[in-house]
């Protein structure tokens, strides 16, 4: 076991990474002093003696990944950044938290090199790091030994593992016994209202050694050599390491040890004493030339060093292997697959099961394809049969049982495509959304391409009831900034909806899928690949030049809305018909594009959907009228349930009819 040797500069640099922070936070006059305080001794050990990172190269594929879940704390990690050599400007650690600068409050991905994930969410930031070292396993089990080798270490603090997610995805970890995860615990006793035990009395080390988590303890968060002697210990065991780490929240300041440090700058005499305790005298936002040179000799140069090491072992890979190599690396698909993709000219079946015949499609040709299920994969119909599950015994293995921990799958799958070199999907039904909300919010945060496949997809689950009928969920998810949700009517619909997934690069998609069957509607051969694409498209025209109103619906209702038509047009209404599955997509389109699929003249629309209706008016208008649900369904069978809810063709029809149409002018449908 090596340790490194820690001297005099090392205990400057804790000085100089405090103090920088404080002034960070004091400049800005906002943000969290606490964390940066008391735990920037851990976060050196930790980068001065074992963090293999390429500031010249920041996303050098086999660096090792460093998540701070305790975002609060980003003063530290930016001050670790810039002090290491990364491309972190003291002009930058100047903005700190200003509008329109390269350090926002909470570490954001994407914004400034060295920050491995968005943060600040309490527990996700631990989740992700489970799923890059879930990643970095499976991996190194499919490619050739030493292109993924490296280490995923994170920061956590009390509220992390307070979390609910915290405990999903620590339960998963030590399940997949995932050794190359290693996790800082700030143990400080203090959150933000007060002490910890006010709400929190749980003996941590216990709790993750009953996951098979292997646990220590050090005793003074000041001891460099005993920080690393941990970590040096912790990267020796085959299973995931937690090391508590007990530590003074605001070391140096007043106030140290309370709540009062926790999230408020220190104030003009604060910061006297903080100088005065750590006995420092070099002006604001300095940082010491010995401190840098340590720095660029331990961190930057070390990181450097491996980091060629590993491209020249790149450089020697046969030819083929560089290219399926560089081709996960780039996010890429092989150049003839558009061609192979399934399609259907007659029949009926459940989307979900059409999405299950192209997971197997895309599995065959995607060797980088990984997902799971939360307890429901047999429901969702999302296992990968070519594949059994990936275990310890098999990491190679391409199906995740994520167990019941929807909310903990989330999280795990965002560190999945964060890590890269994967394509990633996650299955549950529409309704456990809910749960795993604040896990699609941050994918989209973060501009990632996870693919959620959320199944039972409306009241026609029937007889399981309201508690698993969803209502708001479909409305709600369409909310989400940079979300793409798809709702496909039938199997070729559902194809193309996978297609746009699968195709995604800086955005999650939302694939809802159904139980029950869909029949192959007409057109949809022809047209569903590009009707898709651009979000809704007129999948059942008028008759004449200009039709006299327009059903729009999505899912399963598409068919209900062409058999509407067919009644229509026996009582002398000549009305198209707009397939929409996505109202992202749609909306994305050209105006021009928009009025050819939805006439802004032709302002008598109804739309059709088995979910809350509030968003709908942006389609059908002040004018128009929606056929959906804004109360819970029922128990019962869908065919009795579906009727009673007012999906049924006289329904429609009649929605139709009494649809008010003012003919002044001062009312515009909006499109």
């Amino acid at each position: 076991m090596k340790l490194t040797k820690f001297d005099a500069t090392d205990e400057l640099a804790v000085a100089n990474l405090r103090v920088l922070s404080a002034e960070m936070i004091e400049r800005a006059n906002s943000g969290h002093p606490g964390l940066p305080l008391g735990a920037a001794p851990m976060l050196w050990a930790l980068w001065r003696g074992h963090l293999r990172v390429d500031p010249q190269q920041p996303d050098w594929f086999n660096r090792d990944r460093f998540v701070l879940s305790a975002g609060h704390g980003s003063a530290l990690l930016y001050s670790l950044l810039h002090v290491s050599g990364f491309d972190v400007t003291m002009d930058d650690l100047k903005h700190f938290r200003q509008f329109g600068s390269r350090t926002p409050g909470h570490p954001e991905y994407g914004v400034v090199d060295g920050v491995e994930a968005t943060t600040g969410p309490l527990g996700q930031g631990l989740g992700m790091a489970v799923g890059m070292a879930l990643a970095e396993t499976h991996l190194a089990a499919q490619l050739p030994a030493g292109l993924v080798d490296h280490y995923t270490y994170s920061l956590v603090g009390d509220g992390d593992l307070m979390e609910g997610v915290s405990h999903e995805a620590a339960s998963f970890a030590g399940q997949h016994q995932l050794g190359k995860l290693i996790v800082l615990y700030d143990d400080n006793a203090v959150s933000l209202d007060g002490p910890t035990s006010r709400s929190f009395q749980t003996d941590v080390s216990k709790r993750f050694e009953s996951y098979g988590w292997e646990t220590q303890v050090v005793a003074d968060g000041n001891d460099l050599a005993a920080i690393d002697a941990a970590i040096a210990r912790a990267k020796q065991t085959p299973q995931p390491s937690l090391i508590a780490v007990k530590t003074v929240i605001g070391f140096g300041a007043p106030g140290a040890g309370t709540n009062a440090v926790h999230g408020n700058p220190l104030g003009q005499v604060g910061m006297a004493t903080l100088r005065q305790n750590l006995n420092w005298t070099a002006a604001p936002f300095t940082v010491l030339p010995a401190v840098v040179k340590r720095a660029q000799t331990q961190i930057a140069a070390r990181g450097h060093q491996v980091a060629q090491a590993w491209q020249q072992r790149v450089s020697q890979l046969p030819m083929s292997t560089l290219t399926t190599l560089k081709r996960l690396l780039n996010h890429e698909l092989p150049l003839d697959f558009a061609q192979q993709l399934p399609s259907y000219d007659e029949g009926a079946e459940a989307s979900r099961m059409t999405s299950h015949t192209m997971i197997q499609t895309l599995a065959a040709k995607l060797p980088e394809l990984v997902g799971g299920s939360a307890d429901l994969a047999s429901s969702n119909k999302t296992t990968i049969e070519t594949d059994g599950l990936m275990t310890p015994a098999q990491p190679a293995n391409r199906n995740l049982a994520f167990g019941v921990r929807e909310f903990g799958e989330g999280a795990i799958l965002n560190g999945l495509a964060l890590h890269g070199g994967l394509r990633v999907f996650g299955s549950t039904f529409l309704v456990f959304s809910d749960y795993l909300r604040g896990a699609i919010r941050l994918a989209a945060l973060q501009h990632l391409p996870v693919t959620y496949v959320f199944t039972h997809d409306s009241i026609a689950v029937g007889e399981d009831g309201p508690t698993h009928q969803p209502i708001e969920q479909l409305m709600s998810l369409r909310l989400i900034p940079n979300v793409t949700v798809i709702r496909p009517g039938d199997p070729n619909e559902t194809i193309a909806a996978w297609w746009q997934s699968i195709n995604a690069t800086d955005h999650p998609t939302v694939l809802v899928l159904t139980r029950q069957n869909l029949a192959v509607l007409p057109t949809t051969k022809r047209l569903a690949m590009t009707g898709v694409a651009r979000g809704g498209y007129v999948i059942s025209p008028q008759k004449g030049l200009q039709p006299t109103g327009i059903l729009v619906a999505s899912g399963s209702e598409v068919a209900l809305a062409l058999q509407a038509q067919a009644k229509l047009a026996h009582l002398g209404q000549d009305v198209s018909v707009v397939s929409m599955p996505s109202m992202e997509l749609f909306q994305q389109q050209s105006a021009q594009y928009q009025a050819s699929v939805l006439p802004p003249q032709v302002r008598r629309r109804v739309a059709i959907e088995m979910g809350a209706t509030l968003g709908w008016e942006r389609i059908v208008g002040l004018d128009g009228t929606i056929v959906g649900l804004d109360h819970f369904g029922a128990s019962g069978a869908a065919s009795a349930v579906l009727p009673a809810m007012g999906f049924t063709v006289s329904a429609v029809v009649q929605a139709y009819q009494q649809t008010h149409v003012e003919r002044s002018g001062q009312r515009l449908a909006v499109i």
